[in-house]
């Protein structure tokens, strides 16, 4: 089956299952605990003396893109090289516990022709494998260049404007320069992040971060910032992959809003737009 609309409607469904090990190693692998080991130890222990556990909402894309990508894998003849993420955006129902056995549907909701490349969006609800409560919704759209052309619905373009005033807050976080290595360890093991040649394959000078890592960091900071690092605050993180970021970049996150609904842009050290039409959201 090639890429074109008629993938529209394809379902996965999948089983799952995480541990409390898990959910601590994404807070790592997402930077929690690196400016300072004895901060946001909920996240990063299981064993200090007064803190109980609790996950990170963004960890809800670990099951959620598995199934996405898993329904893209269906397609004969793709070359996973020609993938780029394009956007993400996780919506937490109920907040995520530390070890569970999950359940995810998904399906391809669009599929887009841009000519020279095509876009897939899918849809994955994450829900509990004995109760059915759902925990989060993750949408995401995937890029593969070289892939359009078919004559189909060119599909929407918008950007959302920012305000034209100056941000609110500025946060920033550095990358380590093994992020990469360290975030692979949660699942993610596409050799784009990993190794020198498949990177070079691609048309990148060397592996480039992934784009859900980046996405775990910016969620914390704001999570941090706007809610007291408090998962249940948590409703959506939504943003545009709009350039790829490398392990060791340093992100800055510019935000507006004083509300629940936080718009922001998010560049790199030397002023490149690495995320953009990002938008997070509280209760």
């Amino acid at each position: 089956m090639p890429i074109n609309d008629d993938l529209v409607g394809l379902e996965k469904t999948a089983k799952g299952t995480w541990t409390d090990r898990d959910t601590r190693l994404y807070a790592v692998a997402v930077g929690a605990g690196g400016e300072d080991p004895g901060r946001e130890l909920q996240f990063t222990t299981e064993n200090t003396k007064g803190v109980t556990q609790r996950v990170l909402p963004t960890f809800g894309v670990i099951e959620g893109c598995r199934v996405g990508v898993g329904l893209v894998s269906k397609i004969d003849g793709v070359d996973f090289s020609r993938m780029l993420h394009g956007t993400q955006e996780v919506e937490q129902h109920r907040e995520l516990p530390t070890a569970a056995q999950v359940i995810t549907s998904g399906k391809i909701t669009a599929v887009w022709d841009k000519g020279k490349a095509a876009v897939i969006e899918t849809e994955a609800v994450t829900a509990d494998a004995v109760t059915g409560q759902a925990y989060v919704t993750c949408r995401q759209s995937l890029f593969f260049r070289g892939y359009g052309g078919w004559g189909g619905e060119r599909g929407p373009s918008g950007r959302t404007p920012l305000p034209e005033d100056k941000p609110d807050r500025t946060v920033r976080a550095s990358t380590r320069t093994d992020q990469a290595l360290l975030y692979r360890l949660t699942g993610d093991v596409n050799p784009l992040h990993s190794d020198p040649g498949y990177a070079r394959a691609a048309g990148f000078s060397r592996p480039i971060l992934h784009g859900l890592c980046g996405y775990g960091i910016v969620g914390r900071l704001l999570l941090n910032e706007f809610a007291e690092g408090d998962p249940a605050a948590f409703t959506a993180l939504r943003g545009r992959f709009s350039a790829p970021a490398y392990p060791g970049d340093d992100l800055v996150v510019s935000v507006w809003g004083n509300g629940p609904e936080h718009p922001f842009v998010v560049d790199n050290q030397r002023g490149e737009r690495i995320l953009s039409d990002g938008l997070f959201v509280t209760v």
